[in-house]
């Protein structure tokens, strides 16, 4: 009996830890990480959610030129109150509006994920999840800030850290917040024909 083909190599096209680390937690552990080097600033008028999708897309297609015969996920984590996008904090000050805003109202992440396999088909969705916050206090933010988790992190926090305190019902994918969708991930892959690997097999 022939063995069987290798397995086709995935491709990570984000640097975030936190997506690599959902990937591995389902069986789907990176052969390489390869950050797509693009603009992400949303376009004139551009909604929350079609700026998701859109990074999504464009990371994966990127990455997916430069590696032929693998599978290329990109994936794309906007926080958005109302129609406002809520980028990523680089500074205190940028993670104080964020907190501020969000306080004590509802708001919504979109998860974009983009698969391309190694035949070039390429298969795309979008997620929303909605969460509410907690009105938060002046003390409850400022120890926030302090610890600095916030930083990097789109809508000025971190759901799977110190601010689920914070939150007071999550409706849809919880995983979607901290950075990837994972059964909208699974559903992807196992689709266009990679399985996760059996649990306790690290090898390719």
């Amino acid at each position: 009996m022939p063995p069987a083909p290798p397995r086709p190599p995935l491709v990570l096209a984000s640097a975030s830890p936190r997506r690599h680390a959902l990937l591995e937690q389902i069986g789907y552990a990176p052969d390489a990480v390869e950050p797509a080097a693009l603009d992400e600033e949303p376009l004139p008028g551009e909604r929350p959610e079609a700026h998701a999708a859109r990074l999504a897309h464009a990371k994966a297609a990127a990455v997916a030129a430069r590696h032929p015969g693998a599978f290329v996920l990109g994936a794309d984590t906007v926080v958005a109150c109302g129609r406002r996008i809520l980028g990523k904090a680089e500074s205190e000050e940028s993670a104080r509006r964020c907190l501020a805003l969000l306080s004590g109202r509802r708001h919504q992440v979109f998860g974009g994920v983009t698969v391309v396999d190694p035949a070039g088909r390429v298969r795309r969705r979008l997620v929303r999840t909605a969460v509410a916050f907690k009105r938060l206090s002046a003390d409850e933010m400022a120890a926030y800030l302090a610890g600095g988790e916030w930083r990097g992190k789109a809508g000025g926090y971190a759901i799977q850290g110190r601010a689920a305190v914070f939150v007071r019902a999550v409706n849809g994918s919880y995983s979607n917040v901290v950075g990837l969708p994972l059964h909208e991930t699974y559903q992807l892959l196992t689709g266009l024909g990679l399985p996760p690997l059996p649990p306790g097999d690290d090898s390719k």
